[in-house]
């Protein structure tokens, strides 16, 4: 029996991590869930598994859900995010924290896991984007063991061999990581009317079901560019070890190609209840309530090179890992300001990477030598960015 926090309980990943959860009743049981303020949604997921804690980030949804907690006669206790987050990802009865909080805002509670050495199922990208370096070290420090959840690092995880070591591809005979992407809803159309897409025709993704950042994000091709940096972070991977391939029909979820030839993929339905489950259970297999592929039925796998006049916030973030972690950091935080700017009609969809770029090229070297740096230089780079933003807006 493992005891799980989920953290980002109501966002797609923490739904898709209850489910799959819920099939197991043998094998796990809920210690905490946390959302932001979806509160209503909290309070009915939280009488189905009956958590001890449940934490509100916002403190304006905070008495609400404590009234709404007793209307349900539940007996959880409802915590701030000061006094819970750490309290569920951190106690001794925990054995999983699930880090699906999207944004910046998840680095420190899914440190908080880290730090107490707990197994980290990882879907909180912007942690490695942020502090790479400085993450990964604290992996090692205390012992924890990292899962990745993108289906793409999860599929990379699932290809590579046994006995793969740590920076070193070539010694594990491989010759290239191959990311896939599907290209998002814009693939195939003409880049000149890129400008008028509203933001539910750039979260209309044409496969997965994604929270309206992430799908954003997949339309700029954004997402794909994060999951490059996470890449270089999570298997110790320069920029020259990987390869993105666009492959619409998100069927294969990424591949690992060695010296000698062979490509090793790892294949499966566009659903994240597949490396949820097996993050879960590993090193073991359970059932993940995905349907299996029907092979008969799989007609056409195209793939393609990524189009970087289409996608230039791909550009951006491939740049970055070069440049630095301070470009990377800078890069996360004023490309979630312009996203929120973009979903909230104040810029159109191509100026979300118009802005991204304007900020990197006027944001100075830095060394960011703590996590309390890369917090400070986050919170700075926001300012500046909001600032350009209304001079564009």
């Amino acid at each position: 029996m493992q005891t799980i926090s989920i953290l980002g309980a109501t966002g797609s990943i923490g739904q898709s991590t209850l489910d799959v959860v819920n099939r197991h009743p043998d094998l796990y049981r809920v210690f905490g869930l946390t959302c932001h303020s979806q509160v209503e949604l909290l309070i009915e997921q939280a009488r189905l598994c009956q958590p001890h804690y449940l934490v509100v980030t916002d403190p304006n949804k905070l008495a609400l859900a404590s009234d709404l907690a007793k209307q349900a006669g539940l007996t959880a206790q409802v915590l701030d995010a000061n006094s819970g987050l750490k309290l569920i990802t951190q106690a001794d009865d925990v054995s999983v924290v699930m880090a699906a909080i999207v944004g910046a805002a998840g680095l420190l509670p899914t440190l908080y896991a880290v730090q107490a050495g707990k197994k980290v199922l990882l879907a909180n990208k912007e942690s490695l984007v942020m502090s790479g370096e400085l993450f990964m070290s604290e992996v090692n420090k205390h012992r924890a063991t990292l899962l990745p959840i993108d289906s793409e690092h999860n599929a990379i995880f699932q290809c590579l061999p046994a006995d793969y070591q740590y920076a070193n591809p070539k010694q594990s005979g491989i010759s290239k990581i191959l990311l896939t992407g599907s290209g998002g809803p814009f693939l195939n159309e003409p880049i000149d009317t890129l400008i008028n897409k509203s933001p539910d025709q750039a979260c209309a993704h044409p496969n997965w079901q994604m929270g309206r950042k992430i799908s954003v994000d997949s339309a700029t091709m954004m997402n794909k560019g994060l999951e490059f940096i996470e890449a270089c972070w999570l298997f110790g991977l320069q920029p020259e070890n990987i390869e993105i391939v666009l492959h619409p029909q998100s069927v294969i979820h990424s591949m690992v190609q060695y010296k000698d030839g062979s490509v090793i993929a790892q294949l499966g339905n566009p659903d994240m209840r597949t490396p949820i489950a097996h993050a879960l259970a590993y090193p073991e297999r359970i059932d993940a309530g995905v349907a299996p592929l029907d092979f008969s039925q799989l007609t056409d796998f195209s793939f393609c090179k990524p189009d970087f006049n289409r996608y230039p916030n791909l550009r951006l973030a491939i740049n970055a890992v070069s440049a630095g972690q301070y470009a990377s950091t800078a890069l996360n935080a004023a490309n979630e300001v312009a996203v929120d700017a973009f979903l909230r009609g104040r810029i159109a969809f191509t100026q979300i990477a118009d802005i991204n770029r304007s900020v990197l090229e006027h944001t100075a070297s830095e060394a960011l030598n703590s996590i309390e740096d890369v917090i400070n230089f986050d919170q700075r780079v926001r300012k500046q960015t909001q600032q350009h933003l209304t001079k564009v807006a």
